[in-house]
């Protein structure tokens, strides 16, 4: 069976012990991914959590209610046979990291993204060895090769399954650091979002809230969560 059938077409949900891991089971059937391997999940709590998506299915399946689902799918189809390659693109936004670039005015912003974005960037310095300098402006300065490298063999050293949720993280805050902050438990999600969002509240509080960018930010916000919460049941948390 595929991971993506279009209609609900299993009565019980399940977990059962799958080789060295834990998969779902539908029917006492193992769940299998859209390219076919076995859905085979390294912890037994994100197995639980992920037979709880499932199990909240009624009629037409709704994959966007399903985001523990498909990182799992997107960590065994496609991290699993490209880790490399997607360890380097994820390790590549060190490079122009958010927190680095400042804006020169007015000056409660600036000092509010060095309140908020300098602890980040100590963080950094202490738990992966590397230390990004903030510049003032949004033209690309190249940061110290030692400390890109040392982010570089961070992100490498995680397996399929915590890759492909830091892809998630980084992405959406365009933050290498925040990500491995997230993925550490380093600082709460909630707070790492907020902070990822300095800019963006400092216009919102100038100008007024756009709507159609509020509803964008809130889904973002919630992949955000969703992420981090796939590593805390890495963890068995």
């Amino acid at each position: 069976m595929t991971g993506w059938t279009r209609k609900r077409f299993w009565t019980l949900t399940g977990v059962a012990a799958d080789g060295a891991g834990w998969t779902v089971t539908l029917d006492g059937r193992p769940l299998r991914t859209p390219a076919k391997a076995a859905f085979t999940l390294p912890a037994r709590a994100l197995a639980e959590a992920c037979a709880a998506e499932w199990e909240a299915q009624e009629g037409e399946l709704q994959p966007e209610t399903m985001p523990l689902t498909r990182t799992a799918n997107s960590a065994i189809d496609t991290v699993a046979a490209q880790h490399a390659e997607v360890a380097a693109r994820v390790a590549a936004y060190g490079e122009t990291d958010l927190l680095c670039y400042r804006a020169e005015a007015p000056e409660g912003l600036v000092q509010r993204q060095a309140e908020a974005w300098d602890p980040l960037l100590g963080w950094a310095e202490q738990a992966l060895g590397a230390r990004l300098r903030p510049v003032a402006g949004v033209i690309h300065r190249p940061q110290d090769p030692g400390a890109l490298a040392r982010l570089a063999a961070a992100t490498a050293a995680l397996d399929g399954f915590e890759l492909a949720a830091l892809h998630h993280l980084v992405a959406l805050t365009g933050s290498l650091v925040i990500g491995h902050a997230a993925a550490r438990g380093a600082f709460a999600p909630e707070t790492l979002w907020a902070l990822s969002r300095v800019d963006e509240t400092w216009q919102e509080e100038q100008w007024g809230e756009d709507e159609e960018a509020a509803v964008h930010a809130a889904l973002k916000r919630q992949a955000f969560l969703d992420a981090a919460h796939f590593f805390s049941l890495l963890q068995g948390e």
